[in-house]
């Protein structure tokens, strides 16, 4: 009788993909997108400095993830140097595939239940007087994650008290409660990213929901009064101003208290392509108009991003709200 051999099936190749086929896997087949050539208002200094090894030090002693790594942040540089890092929690693989973000995706791995207490080890150590703490999506997790954001909150208050905390959430979609988890922790500042204007969300962050993302926001300010909370865009995706102008009014009826407006800059050819940059005149409108809707704080600029500057920024922020009572 003739031997039949099975042909060999190879269901995930992870000997021979490229690094960039396993970040992004879902990105693989779509063309290629130009990337444009920088304008000088974008370009910054390579990293390299004494308190930059020193602080990428102490994150890979720590065996903690940031996103200022991971997500490829033009600011790196100068906020390492300063001994600022954007710990981000929960892993390094996202479960959802947004256009614009250069965060790895596919399958996470369990929750490291040592992280949170290595988180405040961390917070300790470096002596921070202010602490940014983001998240990839867990949307394959009953609770999104709320729980252990909550822990890593309560580890960070029991390490080093004197530190205030700033949060940078995923949405919480379809996790009913989660949300409350988070808020109940009490960090000082809750961020979550509208991101992009509403028209924008289908191809830029088609697994999230715009009035959502802004109904998360709104919660926060109805279940404690006393957390800021804050929320940011990116332009340059193709937005009209009158659309950027809307989702502030959106930010204002929902009792944002921050906004941030930065440029995007695409990661890869695979990203979403840039449909123009912004220049700096056009940034320092947006923060008149801001700033005239009502908002407590505004950082708008080319580089802007979620946690750059967050120290300073939460002590104009404090300040601000204390001066209109």
């Amino acid at each position: 009788m003739p031997r039949i051999v099975s042909p060999m099936v190879t269901l995930i190749n992870r000997v021979e993909s490229s690094p960039r086929e396993l970040r992004h896997p879902e990105k693989q087949n779509k063309p290629d997108s130009p990337i444009l050539k920088k304008p000088d208002w974008l370009r910054v200094k390579a990293p390299g400095s004494a308190g930059y090894n020193e602080t990428r030090g102490i994150v890979r002693d720590a065996k903690l993830v940031t996103v200022c790594e991971e997500a490829a942040c033009p600011n790196i540089g100068e906020c390492w140097s300063k001994n600022h890092a954007t710990i981000m929690i929960m892993g390094d693989t996202c479960t959802r595939a947004c256009a614009f973000c250069n965060v790895k995706t596919g399958l996470p791995q369990p929750l490291d239940t040592d992280e949170p207490r290595r988180v405040g080890e961390t917070v300790a150590l470096m002596k921070l007087s202010h602490v940014v703490i983001t998240s990839v999506d867990r949307d394959d997790l009953k609770d999104g994650g709320a729980e252990h954001f909550a822990e890593v909150i309560r580890q960070i208050r029991a390490q080093s008290p004197k530190t205030t905390i700033e949060i940078l959430t995923p949405d919480f979609l379809r996790k009913d409660g989660a949300a409350e988890i988070v808020i109940d922790a009490r960090p000082d500042v809750f961020n979550h990213n509208l991101e992009t204007v509403p028209r924008n969300y289908l191809k830029i962050r088609p697994g999230a929901r715009y009035y959502h993302s802004l109904r998360l926001l709104e919660r926060v300010k109805e279940r404690d009064p006393q957390q800021f909370t804050k929320s940011g865009i990116m332009v340059g995706l193709g937005e009209t101003r009158e659309e950027v102008m809307q989702v502030m009014d959106d930010m204002r009826s929902a009792g944002i208290d921050f906004i941030t407006i930065g440029q995007y800059l695409q990661p890869t050819r695979k990203h979403a392509a840039i449909d123009r940059f912004v220049t700096p005149d056009e940034f320092k409108a947006y923060e008149a108009i801001a700033r005239a809707k009502g908002f407590l704080m505004v950082s708008s600029s080319p580089l802007t991003r979620s946690s750059h500057h967050a120290g300073e920024d939460f002590e104009r922020l404090r300040a601000a709200r204390a001066a209109k009572k």
